[in-house]
């Protein structure tokens, strides 16, 4: 059943850093692709993140810390791909208010982030790193924005020029579906919440939308839910707050970014 408000684990959530951030954890190659890694090798859960368009941004590597570190008594390896292969979108780009940042938007997505192509990785990528981290027994994933939602071939690339528009592609709602690898997944400011792909998911869910959303999908979705889920709207944070866009420098955003990573370890903690 969803929850909002406190978070017990936002006792355990540190301070987040604001400016230079110095990640805690490593890099390795997988098969010639880089992959952050952080947490300690004898924790038996995972979390498998798929970051946003804007790739390993501070944000989301001291987010991936957090849930690695945060709670001594419940740590967890976390792993982020590199999926882009070290060219993310630029920052500039967003948002695509003009002609030649939509062409640049467009390209991304038929290229480097060809959503398809990126959601067939998923199940490989999660068997290498179970056959190297030998360890682990439970697997959880975080999508983040376009890491929320990618994937069906039957999806296109729209033309209109809102962002939510551009990215109707959601990894996390549809690997968590019949035969998921996970045992409890979780979307933050998902891009294009579409309720349809709640009926089909099978496992824990976690949403922590942002006032972006739109606020109808989001209760459709939740509706449409047939497992133990956490649904929950930032309502004065911006769509990519615990990501590459927020702004910890404003004591607001900085407050609910840490109070959002307080309520994921909530979550993975009830389920992995």
């Amino acid at each position: 059943m969803a929850q909002q408000g406190h978070s017990a684990a936002c006792c355990t959530v540190p301070p987040a850093v604001v400016g230079d951030y110095k990640a805690k954890g490593d890099y390795f190659d997988l098969d010639g692709m880089q992959v952050y890694t952080t947490g300690p090798s004898t924790a038996t859960s995972a979390i498998f993140i798929i970051y946003d368009i804007f790739g390993y941004s501070p944000q989301a590597l001291q987010g991936a810390d957090i849930l690695a570190h945060a709670d001594k008594n419940h740590q967890y390896q976390v792993f982020i791909p590199d999926f882009f292969l070290g060219k993310p979108l630029p920052l500039s780009v967003f948002p695509p208010d003009t002609d030649e940042k939509k062409k640049q938007l467009g390209d991304f997505f038929a290229g480097p982030a060809k959503p398809p192509t990126i959601a067939e990785k998923v199940p490989d990528l999660v068997r290498k790193l179970q056959e190297r981290y030998k360890g682990i027994q439970k697997w959880g994933s975080l999508g983040m924005c376009f890491g929320g939602k990618v994937g069906c071939l039957h999806h296109i690339i729209r033309g209109e020029s809102s962002l939510m528009t551009l990215l109707p592609f959601k990894i996390v709602s549809l690997t968590s579906q019949s035969g998921t690898l996970w045992s409890a997944a979780a979307e933050v400011h998902p891009a294009m919440v579409d309720p349809n792909d709640a009926k089909g998911i099978k496992i824990p869910l976690c949403m922590l939308a942002s006032g972006d959303e739109n606020p109808e999908d989001v209760k459709k979705f939740k509706e449409n839910l047939s497992v133990d889920n956490h649904v929950e709207t930032f309502g004065d944070q911006v769509h990519g707050w615990m990501a590459a866009r927020g702004d910890l420098k404003n004591d607001k955003v900085k407050q609910e970014y840490e109070r959002g990573y307080g309520v994921l370890l909530d979550f993975y903690h009830k389920y992995l």
